[in-house]
Order: C-alpha cells, then sequence, then structure tokens
C-alpha cells in the first residue's frame, strides 16, 4: 500500500467515527431533550402566562424576611434549546427585594458551538462555570428558589462557589453535568439534593421542595 493509499484509509477511518459519535450524540440529544423552541415566542408566552409580572415571582412578592435581606443566593434553572440549565445567582438585594449587581455561577461547555456540548454526551468537555446566555432574563426562568442570608452566611457561600468554579475543569451531561455542579453548592449549605439526571426545571424545584418548606420563595413555571 502506497503512503497516499494509507493516508486515504486513515482518513476515511477517522471520517467514519466523527459521523458515529455524532449520530450517538445527536441520538442522546433527542431522547433527553425537553424544550426544542427554548427562547422562541411559544415559551416566552408560556412564562409570561404563568406570571402577571415580567420580573420572577420571588422578585415581586418577597416575604418581609426576604425584603429586609441584604444578601441572597438563589437556585435557578431557565428554558434552553435542549432540557434546560441550572445555575446560582447571588449578591444582594434593595429594600424591595431587587437584585443588585448579581453574579451567576453555572457548569456549562466552554464554547458557544454546539458541537462540544453534543461530544459532552460521549466524554467530557472544557467547562465555563459563569454567566452563560439568558441566565439572567427572568422570561427564561422555568424555576428558582431565593434564600435570603446574613454577611457571614453569604461570605461562606462565595468562597465555597469560588473554590468549586476553581476545581470544576470539564463538562459531562451524565456524569458532571450544571446539576451536578448546583447540586455541591446546595450540599455545602447543609441542604439535601435530588439526583442530578432530572431535567434542570425539576430539579430546582424538587430542591425547593425537600429544603424550603411551605414559605420557601420560588416558582416553578409550566414545561415547553
Amino acid at each position: 500500500m502506497s503512503l497516499l493509499d494509507a493516508g486515504r484509509s486513515m482518513h476515511d477511518v477517522w471520517r467514519h467515527l466523527v459521523k458515529r459519535w455524532c449520530l450517538v450524540g445527536f441520538l442522546a440529544l433527542a431522547v433527553t431533550s425537553c424544550q426544542t423552541n427554548s427562547g422562541s415566542e411559544a415559551e416566552l408566552e408560556l412564562a409570561s402566562a404563568s406570571s402577571a409580572a415580567p420580573a420572577s415571582e420571588s422578585s415581586a412578592t418577597p416575604s418581609s424576611e426576604a425584603t429586609e435581606a441584604q444578601y441572597f443566593i438563589e437556585f435557578r434553572s431557565r428554558y434552553a434549546l435542549s432540557y434546560g440549565h441550572s445555575f446560582v445567582i447571588f449578591g444582594r438585594t434593595d429594600s424591595a427585594g431587587n437584585m443588585i449587581d448579581p453574579e451567576v455561577a453555572g457548569l456549562h461547555p466552554a464554547s458557544d458551538s454546539s458541537v462540544p456540548y453534543i461530544l459532552g454526551h460521549l466524554v467530557p468537555v472544557p467547562a465555563e462555570t459563569g454567566w452563560s446566555d439568558g441566565d439572567l432574563d427572568d422570561r427564561y426562568m422555568s424555576a428558582n428558589w431565593r434564600i435570603p442570608l446574613d454577611k457571614d452566611e453569604y461570605q461562606k457561600v462565595v468562597a465555597d462557589i469560588r473554590e468549586l468554579q476553581n476545581s470544576s475543569r470539564t463538562w459531562h451531561a451524565a456524569l458532571y453535568n450544571c446539576n451536578a455542579f448546583v447540586a455541591e453548592i446546595a450540599r455545602s449549605m447543609g441542604y439535601k439534593t435530588p439526583f442530578i439526571w432530572l431535567k434542570p426545571r425539576v430539579f430546582i424545584t424538587k430542591l425547593r421542595e425537600m429544603n424550603g418548606g411551605p414559605d420557601a420563595i420560588g416558582v416553578t413555571r409550566p414545561a415547553a
């Protein structure tokens, strides 16, 4: 076999493997997908129908405890092109419970391309642990749970989040996904956590129900 023939043979094998990986990734995406039009007009209408106010219900009708709290952490999920995304928002609130310069921490593939996301259903891919598009837009919120904190509690939570961000380098759809990242933050605060394979909207809802009690600040919006 000539070098040219060998090169062509290796190219054909590599092309076959890539096609197979992408097919498996797309099949996994189709099986697990919950939202197919996230960010579409249909979803925005659905979110609007569940709430009269454009902001999250936790901000619109806070309890007296939340109104007086200067610091908070909010466990949140949002609609997305696939099955959604879970993350935390943290920072300070004003006297009405509105967020002031909030920060976001959440695990997701370190790319705007869909390719790492698809490959991440097969092998771990490089990850980022900060803000992603739509996280702070209340129109895309599918569920949340806001917890008022005092200064000491807040500083401990932020320190734990920073440490977790520094150590979380990869994302995998089944082994270490956005729910797993959020679960580590919740456990550092002493909370029980649901199974990480749940869709983010269900994961955040169950997290609130397991730990928040009857006066928990948060909502769950309809599945799109």
